[in-house]
Parts: structure tokens; sequence; C-alpha cells
């Protein structure tokens, strides 16, 4: 299932073909090792691009019903997480950690309402990975990424073998949501239609780039301001309409396997990768910053920056600092202040 969703940043590119048996054998001698911390790993099971079975884990609460695989459903899988005691293990070589764990947002709650829970969490972690893969790709999923970006910088940087090359919030779900959102409008398919979003990931902090969409589209101003309002407020949108029992998991899942798949191609040496990330930039006088990523062997290969913007997305990008500044501060502040 999973080569499907392999797609390029290029517009018009064909739709991959789905792998035979001896294609995807072959791959995983060439591909990455790639481990997913969280429980949902278990939607990478079925990847070719994961050579070895990734393990379900839930992070740091170790109490008896975790320890037997709860929720009863898991019961049903193959060797489950045990505690923190497994890390080592789990990270020792791999190339590409993804890290998913944290708590879900519910309705009334903003990314940032997740802060207590999830920057701990984040925190032991990637304190795990500077210890036992320190040259590994970290991509972030855990909300906020406005703030865990920050906190797992500051880890590594603790551990001294911090490279800013090799840490991405994956935010690749506001773009898959402007795409859609944009396609509905336009009568488009979405697989051909890239906006990119950049700024941050979390309410007007995520700044559609409808002026640079492909192909190019046009809206009247009220339109615009209304299609801006629902992709920044689409997790919010999902998370009321499941009505406490989470927030976005099937679209995540997608746009998180969107991103690692493009990295791992990129490392793998395919050339023109370019996704969005939430990253440690120069762009702006903001230290962390969304834009477009030419990916490489080696991590960021560059930052494409923000391009020619429209006077009306300009005014959301000076809106948009001050509050990713007070939440990156907020993270940086939580690993000076740790135990």
């Amino acid at each position: 299932m999973w080569p499907r969703y392999r797609e390029s940043w290029e517009v018009g590119a064909p739709e991959a073909a789905p792998l035979s048996r001896d294609e995807a054998e072959q791959s995983q001698k060439v591909l990455c090792s790639v481990e997913v911390v969280g429980v949902t790993c278990l939607l990478t099971a079925p990847s070719p691009a994961c050579p070895r079975p990734a393990r379900p884990s839930h992070a740091f609460r170790p109490r008896p019903a975790c320890r037997r695989r709860s929720p009863p459903q898991l019961q049903h899988l193959g060797p489950g997480y045990l505690g923190p005691e497994q890390l080592p293990d789990c990270l020792k070589g791999c190339d590409v950690v993804v890290i998913p764990a944290g708590v879900p947002r519910k309705p009334g709650m903003t990314r940032d309402d997740l802060f207590n829970t999830n920057a701990t969490i984040v925190a032991t972690l990637t304190a795990a990975c500077a210890q036992h893969c320190p040259e590994a790709m970290i991509c972030i999923i855990s909300n906020p990424v406005n703030s865990t970006i920050p906190i797992t910088a500051e880890v590594f940087k603790k551990h001294g073998v911090y490279n800013p090359n090799k840490i991405f919030g994956v935010t690749t779900l506001d773009i898959v949501r402007a795409n859609a959102f944009v396609a509905e409008l336009k009568d488009l398919d979405p697989a051909r239609v890239n906006v990119p979003v950049i700024g941050g990931h979390a309410g007007k902090t995520i700044i559609p780039l409808i002026s640079q969409c492909t192909p190019k589209v046009e809206f009247p101003q009220d339109q615009l301001t209304t299609l801006t309002g629902r992709i920044q407020e689409a997790g919010t949108e999902v998370v009321k309409a499941k009505a406490g029992a989470g927030s976005a998991t099937l679209s995540m899942a997608y746009a998180g396997a969107r991103f690692v798949f493009s990295l791992v191609d990129a490392m793998n040496g395919k050339e023109g990768v370019v996704e969005c990330s939430f990253v440690k930039s120069q762009e702006t006088d903001c230290p962390y910053f969304s834009t477009p990523l030419l990916l490489g062997k080696k991590g960021i290969e560059k930052n494409l920056g923000i391009g020619k913007v429209s006077p009306f997305e300009e005014k959301m990008i000076a809106e948009a600092i001050p509050e990713l500044k007070a939440s990156i501060k907020k993270g940086e502040e939580f690993v000076k202040n740790m135990k």
C-alpha cells in the first residue's frame, strides 16, 4: 500500500507504480533504516522502505495496561514496547527516526496546550536519539511543533551532536490540506496541486502561499481570506468533529509518510526532492521557520527560502513571527530548565 503514496514535488509527475516483490526486496538493500517511536509506527509495518519491523511503543507512562500492549487490539500483534530500557536497541543504527509520540488535542485545546506533556516526551526521546543514533535524521511530528523542534535542537546541543540540517519539524499535513482545499475549489486533481506552506504549524503561524501555487490559481480576496483561515484551522475542525476522540490520524499518517519517503529518496540519491519543513532558518529574524527545502543525502541541501509573496501573505508573515518567537523561546527555556 505504501508505494502508491510516493509523489514528486514536480507537477505532472506520473504516479509511481507499486513495487513488485522482487523490487521491494531489492529496495531493502538500499533504503534507510527507519524507526518510528509511537503507536503510529504500526502504520509503517507494510512499507518496503522500512527493512526492519517498527516497534509499537507508548512513551514513558509504562503502566500494566501498556506492558500488555494496550489498547486491546494491540495484543493481537507482535512484540510490544515494554519501557525506555528498550530505546537503545530500537535506535542504534537508525538512519531516520520519526517521533509522533504524545497526547492528541481535545476540543477547546490548542496545539500549545499539549506542551507540558509532549515537551517531556520529546525531550526524553530525542535525548535517547542523541546518545544512540546522533547521525540520524530526526523527524518530529509531536505537537506543538513550533516548540518541540527547538526542544530537539537544544537537547542535541546539550549532547554535543547538533546538526541543524538533520532535524525536521513535519508540517506536511498543512501542505496536503492546502492542496486538497485549493483543488476542491478549482476542480483540480489534488495530486497535481502544490501549495507551499511556510511559517509554523499552529493557527496563524500556518501561512499558505496561494500566490505560489502550481498550477497558478487566483481567488477574490474574500474567498482567499476564507480559504486561508480554513487551512489554518483545519486541525481544529478535525478535533471538533471527533468530539474528544483525538485529532487527525489517517491524514497525518499520509502526510508523515510522504515526508519520510521524500527524505529517504533524497538520502538514496534522488535529485530535486523538495518538501516544506519547520527547521533552523535564517530566512526571517525568527530562528526557526518552515520553508521549501531541497533535500539531499545529508539532510537539508539548500533552503529555498520564502520567494516572492503577495502583500496579503507578507502581512501574515509579519503577524506570525511574534507568536513563533514566543513558542520557540518556550521550547528552548524548557530544555534549559530541565533537571
